[in-house]
């Protein structure tokens, strides 16, 4: 091989690698692979075609004459590009139109162009599709060295695309798990403490609100809309941060212990109530989807949270239960009920999410029967 061909060679590929590895689009990574393989080949066009399921390929990036024309053209498995793309060998021939290799799938763009080069473009077990060049009708064929150039640079521009694009799946894959991992920290751990003090904050304004002078009463009560304002940001964020496209290659953190959770809602619960709430659990709650177990768990700590502040029972039960048709909620109380005067912005928000998800939410309230609510969520929606 001629050196300085093979210096080019490797300027290129050192040039196509530093590109692939970095945040470049791959768009544009095959923009340069193709410009590369037209000044190695000399040549008047040059395209990337990425071969499809049924074995046809399909131009992807394009340099030189006539580029514009070609892009998303389509040639079927039995052309020369199709078979090189599927492992075939190289093929080179002076006039593209007239061997009988190749003139059945010339289209009409290229129909202009003579001497043609198709090479693999990957290596091995892992091949993208072909590279191929073109010169101008009458002009010098491609020869033996330049042919041996392009077979070897398609070939190290295919793995090194290859490699690029599994260390970028990985990537997305460990910023999909971190992701998630901050959004179960937020979700179970952050938003329960806040919970947690917005519920001690409120009960030392109901119990100690002869204590405090008017504006003091008031400037607490409005930490406690501050605190409850934050959880629900914090739950949108979550939210964000879980349905967000990052396209991972594979499935992190998609289920949900229900169970565990319950036990978490109902232990701060009873550390505000100063008695243990009974919970009753039945049912497979330890593969629950994210999704259907965030909407359990909001009911769950609603109710709780009403119970706290407004029901001054002395006995309340959590039930929850899975089945065929789904999970079920229930919480009941032996308090006062839910006071008229109360603002039921958390329960019409439960309502809300329960017909969002196509389950079911009601409650049922007197001053002399207590409270009961019911969430009800179908799980065949996942």
């Amino acid at each position: 091989m001629e050196p300085t061909l093979a210096a080019r060679a490797l300027a290129a590929a050192t040039e196509i690698t530093a590109s692939a590895l970095s945040d470049v689009d791959p768009g544009t990574v095959l923009g340069t692979v193709v410009r590369h393989a037209v000044e190695l080949a000399d040549a008047d066009l040059g395209l990337v075609m990425v071969r499809a399921e049924d074995g046809s390929v399909t131009v992807e990036a394009a340099h030189g004459s006539e580029r514009g024309d070609v892009l998303g053209l389509v040639l079927p498995a039995e052309s020369a590009a199709g078979r090189v793309a599927a492992g075939g060998e190289t093929v080179v021939t002076d006039d593209v139109t007239s061997d009988p290799r190749t003139s059945r799938f010339v289209p009409e763009v290229l129909q202009s162009f003579g001497p043609f080069a198709a090479a693999s473009f990957g290596q091995g077990g892992r091949l993208l599709g072909s590279l191929t060049v073109y010169r101008d009708k009458g002009a010098e064929p491609f020869s033996p060295e330049t042919v041996e150039v392009l077979t070897a640079f398609a070939g190290q521009a295919g793995v090194v695309l290859a490699l690029a694009e599994g260390a970028n799946a990985r990537h997305r894959i460990t910023l999909y798990e971190e992701r998630e991992r901050i959004a179960r920290e937020l979700h179970d751990v952050i938003v329960q403490r806040l919970y947690a003090a917005g519920m001690q904050l409120d009960r030392v304004r109901r119990r100690m609100r002869w204590r405090f002078a008017q504006a003091d009463g008031a400037r607490l009560g409005e930490a406690i809309d501050q605190l409850d304002a934050t959880i629900e940001e914090i739950r949108g964020t979550v939210r964000e941060l879980r349905t967000t496209e990052v396209e991972p290659r594979e499935p992190a953190a998609t289920r949900t212990d229900l169970a565990e959770s319950a036990r978490g809602e109902v232990r701060i619960a009873g550390e505000l109530l100063g008695y243990p709430p009974t919970l009753e659990l039945s049912g497979e709650l330890a593969d629950i989807p994210v999704e259907r177990a965030d909407h359990i768990r909001a009911a769950l700590r609603e109710a709780l949270s009403n119970v706290v502040r407004h029901s001054g029972a002395s006995e309340v039960r959590v039930t929850l239960h899975r089945d065929s048709e789904g999970v079920r909620l229930r919480v009941r109380d032996n308090g006062c009920g839910v006071p008229r005067d109360v603002a039921k912005r958390g329960l019409r928000h439960l309502a809300e999410r329960a017909e969002g998800a196509g389950g079911k939410f009601t409650v049922n309230s007197s001053p002399s029967m207590g409270t009961l609510v019911a969430f009800d969520l179908p799980l065949d929606s996942d």
